[in-house]
């Protein structure tokens, strides 16, 4: 079982917490890794792209000439994809770009998301939060007592408004729930600090 430090909120290490080995103690499966990022990338596309098509386009109610006698090709409407300012063909429509990946699958991302923090040693598991009421210099704080510099996600077990809005000013820190937890948030975030709670939590919940 891998075994990390385990921090107080003043950046102290006050001993050390046993991971769970399903979890945060397996080998990344990478093509894994990428194809839950693909479909969550997929998730957030918009989709409302759109063209006209030739039924859309304004103009074009009759024959611009007679079929035969004319000498030039056969038209039917000004606005025949052909002409210009006529209907687009094959044009983008609005669609949902989003799909699901098996539960299997995306359980498997989630735990290899989770170990290769632990492997890369970008894993704080921190005792517990005691911030009284939001206050970002408290988030500073804790940040600077970790020597945390880079993008940081924060884990809770559940959900701690007090911590979330302490959050809320600082654009590198996120903070979510362990039931929460994304693969695309834990690859895009240098840092995962992580309340031990919640890594017992995301043990029992994935394992």
């Amino acid at each position: 079982m891998p075994k990390v430090a385990l921090y107080n909120q003043s950046g102290s290490q006050v001993g050390d917490v046993e991971l769970s080995d399903a979890v945060f103690g397996i080998e990344p499966n990478e093509h894994v890794l990428h194809d839950a990022v693909v479909m969550q990338r997929a998730s957030l596309r918009q989709g409302t792209h759109a063209v006209k098509n030739r039924s859309e386009v304004s103009g074009g109610g009759r024959k611009p000439w007679r079929q035969k006698g004319t000498g030039r090709a056969r038209q039917g409407s000004i606005r025949s994809p052909q002409w210009v300012g006529g209907g687009t063909v094959f044009g983008p429509t609005p669609r949902s770009y989003s799909y699901k990946l098996p539960k299997k699958v995306r359980r498997l991302a989630l735990k290899s998301a989770y170990s290769s923090k632990v492997k890369e040693d970008s894993l704080v598991v921190l005792e517990g939060f005691a911030i009284e009421a939001p206050k970002t210099k408290e988030i500073v704080n804790l940040l600077s007592a970790l020597s945390v510099e880079e993008k940081a996600l924060i884990v809770t077990a559940d959900k701690d408004e007090v911590v979330s809005r302490s959050a809320n000013n600082l654009p590198n820190v996120k903070v979510l729930t362990v039931s929460e937890v994304n693969v695309l948030d834990l690859l895009t975030h240098d840092k995962l600090i992580i309340t031990k709670d919640a890594a017992e939590k995301a043990g029992e919940v994935l394992s």
